[in-house]
């Protein structure tokens, strides 16, 4: 029987700079940093879990709000950037949603932070919500379940 979503895995070219968006300006506390190099028993045991050969990486978790977010920057296999042009609609995982308690406080925050939003906060259906962008270029919604009248 599946419980439940235990984390979300999102892989990054500088784990340190992540971190610090994660942790300094989005609030997550980090959990744990954990890695494995190629050739050692753990890196042959990722290896058959991840189904890639040879691959080595440092990683962190972070937590908010019974949000859990697995970060890993390889250093072998050379990974693939996220294609120029990357939206939403395009085939895969499109985002990872928080959800905020004052949207537009929120939204002038991150964007005095440097954060790059697609459009400002959009009402609809008893909620508000917005999408921006990491430093990666990975999509979050910021959402508001706006009180009921």
């Amino acid at each position: 029987m599946i419980k439940g979503v235990h984390h979300i895995g999102v892989s990054t070219r500088n784990l340190k700079h992540l971190l610090q968006f994660y942790c300094d300006v989005l609030g997550f506390e980090l959990i744990r940093e954990m890695g494995w190099k190629s050739g050692t028993e753990l890196g042959d045991v990722v290896d058959r879990i991840i189904g890639i050969k040879n691959s080595s990486a440092k990683g962190a978790m972070v937590t908010k709000g019974g949000v859990t977010i697995e970060m890993f920057e390889y250093s072998a296999p050379e990974p693939k950037p996220i294609p120029s042009g990357w939206k939403v609609c395009d085939h895969g995982y499109t985002h990872i949603c928080v959800e905020v308690d004052d949207i537009d406080g929120e939204y002038e925050r991150l964007s005095k932070a440097g954060v790059t939003f697609h459009a400002p906060p959009q009402a609809f259906g008893g909620m508000k919500a917005v999408y921006c962008r990491d430093p990666e270029g990975h999509v979050i919604e910021l959402l508001e379940v706006l009180p009921v009248a």
